[in-house]
Order: structure tokens, then sequence, then C-alpha cells
């Protein structure tokens, strides 16, 4: 039996006792982030919240088993951010859904969620009508034609089924109930609604696919809603990611056990805890790349090594040689060339141990420099 068919479903319960000290943590946890982003200058704020909502889409597919580019999606984000920032590519539609989506739920946290605006979400998620090469339903509630709708994870041909949702002819009533106490939860902590309405909505399952972010864009939306605040500065979903193997474990345990969701509701705080000590890298990384553009501040770089430093900033994957430098900025291999010795003479970057064909070369640090 699953937990939406215990006879009282769907009031869940919990034991507030055993959560209240985790709950004053992650509480002060949070406070305390908010106040040292607060003290940072606006531009800075920015950043940050570019770097982490770019997380945040990029980790929340790669859970599904879906790999976005980084780049795309945080040219996507800077966009409708309206954020001057270097080094923007093109994203195609997969991209600007998910982060339409993203960005829907937590700059606009306090409009209600209903069920036409999830609709939008899940059309916008997948813009083709399609799933991979699979016809989905798109902005509806699941039908369950191909059979019973199941929760699994792992690479196809190894799946692992964790448990069955209710059937599709239950979807709307459930859905009607869920969203009617999103709407008026009552004086329930904002954290713990995070966690129950993540674990309720993933319960239902109620589309063919995207369900699992969808549930992030609510739960993120919830967080919002407690913090007052359209900026992210934490990542629920790379969390997720990192403890992945506990989260889809801690999911089924709970779904295969009574009303009373007291495990589930501890693991979703001590994530969130986890989330929220993790964002000092993200600030740790915004702090850094301000430093590294104050050395350079009263220097003439051209747009191509801006560029190119921008990327390296954000977190460049494998080594910047003189071919990769030449398709990032549509260069020929002699200007990449004259622009990298440019910037190692500059003290911007080091060029790195080895030589001849495989030369590579990184970013200089301050401690480089002196």
């Amino acid at each position: 039996m699953y937990i939406w068919q215990q006879d009282n479903w769907p009031h869940l319960t919990w034991d507030s006792g055993d959560l209240t000290t985790l709950l004053g943590q992650v509480s002060r946890e949070q406070g305390r982030l908010l106040g040292r982003m607060q003290h940072l200058g606006f531009e800075l704020r920015r950043e940050a919240q570019l770097s982490t909502l770019t997380e945040d889409v990029v980790r929340s597919s790669e859970i599904e088993g879906e790999k976005l580019d980084s780049g795309q999606v945080r040219s996507s984000i800077a966009r409708r951010l309206g954020m001057d920032v270097g080094g923007l590519i093109s994203d195609d539609r997969d991209v600007d859904g998910v982060v339409e989506m993203t960005l829907d739920a937590t700059t606009h946290y306090a409009q209600p969620l209903t069920m036409d605006r999830l609709f939008g979400w899940h059309a916008a998620l997948f813009p083709t009508g399609r799933s991979g090469l699979r016809k989905i339903t798109v902005g509806n509630w699941r039908d369950d034609k191909g059979g019973p709708m199941q929760v699994v994870s792992g690479p196809i041909g190894r799946q692992k089924v964790h448990f069955e949702a209710p059937p599709a002819a239950r979807v709307p009533e459930e859905m009607g109930r869920f969203l009617g106490w999103f709407a008026a939860p009552g004086s329930t902590d904002p954290l713990l609604i995070a966690g129950l309405a993540h674990l309720w909505f993933v319960t239902v399952h109620p589309f063919d696919d995207g369900n699992g972010r969808i549930a992030r864009a609510i739960a993120d939306m919830a967080l919002a809603r407690s913090e007052r605040s359209t900026q992210r500065f934490y990542s629920m979903s790379a969390q997720i990611l990192r403890e992945r193997s506990d989260y889809y474990t801690m999911l089924e345990r709970t779904q295969k056990a009574a009303l009373d969701i007291t495990p589930w509701q501890n693991w979703f705080l001590s994530c969130l805890h986890r989330a929220i000590e993790g964002a000092q890298g993200t600030l740790g990384v915004v702090l850094d790349k301000a430093r590294f553009w104050n050395r350079f501040a009263q220097q003439s770089l051209n747009e191509r090594q801006i560029k190119v430093l921008n990327r390296l900033l954000d977190g460049f994957e494998g080594k910047l040689t003189t071919s990769k430098w030449a398709k990032l900025t549509k260069s020929s291999q002699d200007t990449a060339y004259r622009d990298i010795m440019d910037l190692v003479e500059r003290g911007a970057l080091l060029k790195d141990s080895g030589g001849g064909r495989s030369t590579s070369y990184s970013l200089a640090s301050d401690v480089d420099n002196k």
C-alpha cells in the first residue's frame, strides 16, 4: 500500500518536537546567508543570483538525466533578468523553457499557483510536445494511456521503480486539493511547507514527464515566499543531485510508509541546511570574480578577451587552448594566440605546465601576481 492509498490521505503529519532543533538551525543559517548577501553591493548580489540560478537549472535537469549547456542557461537567465554581462551566447527552446519556469516560480513567488500556471510551466518544459522521441501530453494532466505512472530512476534498461502514482482518473481531484492547500497552508512553518509541497506534488505525479523539475520549482517558490525575496542564493536542486541516491531512497520509503512523514521532513531540512552551507562556495566565486575584474578595471581588453575571461571565471570546463579560444571567439588561431599572449603579459593568464600542441592556459590568481 502506497501513502496515497491510506484512508486519511492527504492528511500528512509529522512530529514537530523531533524537528524543532533542526528547523531552528536551518532558519538561522537561512537568515545569516540573506543578511550576508544584503551587505554586498547590488551588482554582486545580481551576479550571485545569476550563478545560483544557473546552477539550479542545470542541476535540476541533470537529476532527470538531461544535460544542459551551462553557458546557454546563464545567457538565457541573464537576458531575462536584463543583466548586462559579457560572453552571452544563443540558447535553444529547451533551455529557455526550464529557465522561464524557474524564474516565474521564484521572481513571482507571491502570485497564486494555479492549474493554468502549472500547465504553462509544463508546456514551457516541452516546447516540441515530446520528451526525447516520445510524444507526451503537454500542458494537461496525464491520461495513463501507456499504463500506470511509475516513478523510476537510473539509466534506461537498468531503471529502478520507486513507487506508483495515483491513477490518472484521480489526478484532477488530487491536484485541486494540493493547489487549495498551497494557497492557504495555515500556520505551518514555511520551510516545512516547502518540504511537504515537494513530497505531495511528486506523490501525485500529475504530468507525463517533468514532474521532478516542477516539484523542485514549487519547493523553490515556497522557499522564496519564506524569505520574501525574488533573489536565490542557494540551490536545493544542486544539493539533491549530490545526494540523489539518498533522495530516491527516502522518497521510496516515504511512499511505502504511513502518513507520518517526520523522516522525510527531517531529510528535506537537512538537505536544505547543506544547500545553504554550500552557498558559501557560490559567494566565494562571485567575490573572486569581482576581485579579478578590479585588478584589470583600468586595462583596455578587447571583446574577445573579456568574453573568454568571463567564461573562465564562471567555471570553464576543460583546458583553455588556442583552438578553444578561436572556436569561442570565432577568430583565427593566430588571433587567438595573440590575445592569449597579451593576457599572459598582463598577468591575467598563466601558461600551464607542458607544451607543444597541448599547451593550455589558466587564470592567474592574486597570489600569482604578487
